[in-house]
């Protein structure tokens, strides 16, 4: 029986490595490529591993392309657009977890609902109204599409149902507010799940590419994803600074996850469901 159960935590940890193996290995084939010379490009077989390391692509991705004011742009909307998606996901999940109101189910799962409907279904209706708002080429009408998020608002109201309401009739009876409970009692008590859909909000805007494709028209307003492909080295063989821009592109979103991948796993292990 013992020996059973090692096997089955030795194959379990060698599916765990291929898969990890799988992942990283386009992260990896981004950042040796950027090293690659236009011969070792047009190789066969396919390097795996540069001959040297010059640093001479990033060099010409960053001056030789508006790449900066790409990223600027990315980091603007992201950042902006997380914010404040956060900011109503929280509000809207306190309501529904901790308020009763009439229509408060119907409420949720209508927003709930929203998580059925293609994004594709929307783009043109979405693109129509942000035109007549006069949005487009602005980064408010980047992010307009990415305010409301259902994935967010589900699993907060679901970490915040695991919070006993007696919490909130004590801090009720301290004389202590609403909003000072979820600010100094739920979100410290979220802090886990809250920091990995922030961080899931962060990477979804900032690789996001049609949406801001359409509503984009100025040179100036393109986010990174929209602009690599502006790139005038992606029409020959000289991909090097592509990869390059390409690593750099990718690097806020690494950092990000080493950064904050404990609170990531415990974010997902306390995303535990709730009636």
């Amino acid at each position: 029986m013992m020996q059973a159960r090692k096997i089955g935590n030795i194959n379990k940890m060698l599916f765990a490595t291929l898969l990890g193996l799988i992942v990283v290995f386009p992260i990896y084939y981004a950042f040796a490529a950027s090293f690659f010379s236009i011969g070792e490009f047009a190789s066969y077989p396919p390097k795996l591993f540069p001959s040297s390391f010059s640093p001479v692509h990033y060099v010409r991705a960053v001056t030789g392309s508006p790449l900066v004011r790409f990223m600027v742009n990315s980091l603007i909307a992201s950042g902006i657009g997380t914010i404040i998606r956060m900011v109503v996901a929280v509000l809207a999940a306190f309501a529904v977890a901790f308020f009763e109101f009439r229509g408060r189910r119907l409420l949720f799962f209508l927003v709930l609902g929203t998580m059925m409907l293609p994004a594709d279904a929307l783009i043109i209706e979405n693109f129509l109204a942000v035109s007549r708002m006069g949005l487009v080429d602005t980064y408010l009408g980047i992010i307009s599409v990415y305010l409301l998020g259902p994935v967010q608002l589900f699993m907060l109201r679901q970490s915040f149902k695991t919070i006993p309401k007696t919490y909130r009739e004590i801090a009720s009876m301290d004389g202590c507010s609403d909003l000072n409970f979820l600010l100094k009692v739920v979100l410290p008590l979220s802090r886990s799940i809250v920091l990995t859909l922030s961080l899931h909000s962060f990477v979804t805007i900032w690789n996001t590419y049609l949406w801001p494709l359409l509503v984009t028209n100025n040179p100036n307003m393109r986010t990174v994803q929209v602009g690599i492909t502006m790139l005038r080295y992606a029409d020959s063989l000289d991909f090097g600074p592509v990869f390059a821009a390409i690593t750099i592109i990718i690097l806020p979103s690494v950092v990000l996850f080493l950064v904050l991948r404990k609170r990531i796993v415990a974010g997902i292990t306390s995303g535990v469901i709730v009636g």
